[in-house]
């Protein structure tokens, strides 16, 4: 290949390289996420990221965006099968739920993280691979699970020290009665179709719960009038609705009932939540969920009550940078070891794992040079400590210890055999040195 051609090669359009230390960050808010929903008793679960493209097309709707102009489909060339790249992943979820037979189990509350794919237009905070943080409960119908989730999700935007963060709530009721207002609002909308826009025209009789949601101003206005669907709740959707608002009420969780608030997705019925933050301009929902009881059995199982949630990584990463969540660059190493010459080098793979063992994080000098390089190599990756060993040292096995952050602890000599123990009686006793690399002790 010729350079010209090599120059070209980029990565897709929306599709973006995370490097360090941003993946160093992504990683920790990762961590972050996963402790709070096991805390809560979820349990992880990994997925294909390509799945049968019926799959989305029955859970998520023929006619909705996802699936009408989004989707990354394509044909296998081996067998013809049509398979399509994840735009979300609780249809996915809900698949492997009912293939390995856990609905047939006892309750189930997973959780899974990764990327999903949709072709869209890119920009910021919205791109064509984008990554998800998603949990689903089977098998649980009560509100009690549905208030659970947004628990969890308020616990976790604790966690990472985020406040600007206000919850939306609504419900969709059951079917039969979204029907009724399916054909209510389908005749008052028909009453403005003049000032419809192409958006909202298109959908005026394949999906028009979905023109609430539009963002025209002049479609809002129109909408102002429309027909509400809590008008249209019978007893069972009430209860269902009135008990989780409850619940949120005891738990001290402010919230606002928003009757235009839907969902893109088919599948959900009864409850349904977002969260979101004026912090990101126009894409200020970072995470949304809600019930979806008929969908296992739209997708072949047997009835089963489900609910879940997803909250955008990158949406949360850019509110994070903004208001400082916690997610800071990530520590530096505790030791660079230094060395120069052959047995200096053999002696410093060994001292380097003895550290290691000790839970000390260490990063090992590689390629050579001299020890003046190696010290501002040590000083440049933000280490505690330095340790160095030459020739000398090697001889008989000793390592020559330096604090870097902290100048009255000086250097010493020390046996190699004792370093782990030594850094952590005594430098790691240090208040500063402590300070310095973000230990409380090893």
């Amino acid at each position: 290949m010729n350079q010209s051609a090599s120059q070209r090669l980029q990565s897709v359009r929306g599709m973006n390289d995370i490097l360090p230390p941003e993946a160093e960050r992504w990683a920790r808010l990762e961590a972050v996420a996963i402790a709070c929903l096991e805390g809560y008793g979820y349990k992880p679960v990994r997925l294909p990221i390509v799945e049968p493209t019926p799959l989305f097309t029955r859970a998520i709707g023929e006619v909705t965006d996802i699936v009408e102009k989004e989707m990354y489909s394509f044909v296998d060339s081996l067998n013809g099968e049509e398979l399509t790249l994840r735009p979300e992943g609780t249809a996915g979820c809900a698949r492997a739920v009912i293939q390995h037979g856990l609905a047939n189990q006892a309750a189930q509350r997973l959780y899974y993280l990764g990327p999903m794919f949709r072709h869209e237009r890119p920009q910021k905070g919205r791109y064509r691979q984008f990554y998800q943080i998603g949990a689903e409960v089977f098998g649980l119908s009560g509100p009690d699970v549905d208030a659970e989730l947004i628990l969890l999700t308020r616990r976790l935007w604790r966690n990472l020290g985020l406040a600007d963060m206000r919850l939306q709530l609504n419900s969709l009721g059951q079917p039969e009665e979204r029907a009724r207002h399916r054909a209510d609002l389908i005749a008052y909308l028909e009453g403005f179709a003049a000032g419809l826009d192409e958006d909202a025209r298109r959908r005026l009789h394949s999906n028009p719960l979905r023109i609430l949601d539009s963002k025209n101003p002049q479609i809002q206005e129109i909408c102002a009038g429309a027909p509400c669907l809590l008008d249209y709740l019978g007893a069972e959707s009430l209860d269902h609705f009135v008990g989780l608002q409850r619940i949120l009420w005891d738990a001290g969780i402010e919230f606002d009932v928003n009757p235009r608030l839907v969902r893109g997705l088919d599948y959900y019925n009864h409850g349904v939540f977002e969260w979101v933050t004026d912090s990101l301009g126009a894409q200020g929902t970072v995470c949304a969920g809600g019930r979806y009881d008929g969908l296992v059995a739209q997708l072949g199982g047997k009835p089963t009550p489900a609910c879940g949630f997803a909250l955008g990584v990158e949406r949360l990463m850019a509110l994070c940078a903004a208001h400082g969540g916690g997610m800071d660059a990530p520590s530096p190493p505790d030791v660079y070891l230094a060395h120069q010459g052959g047995a200096a080098g053999r002696l410093a793979v060994y001292a380097a794992e003895t550290l290691r063992d000790a839970g000390v994080k260490v990063l090992l000098h590689c390629g050579g040079g001299s020890f003046k390089a190696q010290m501002k190599k040590a000083d440049g990756a933000g280490a505690a400590f330095a340790v160095i060993i030459g020739d000398d040292e090697a001889a008989d096995d000793t390592v020559q210890l330096k604090a870097l952050r902290d100048a009255a602890s000086g250097q010493r000599r020390v046996r190699v055999d004792a370093l782990p123990g030594f850094i952590r009686e005594y430098f790691f006793n240090n208040d500063t040195a402590k300070k310095e690399n973000g230990h409380g002790g090893i």
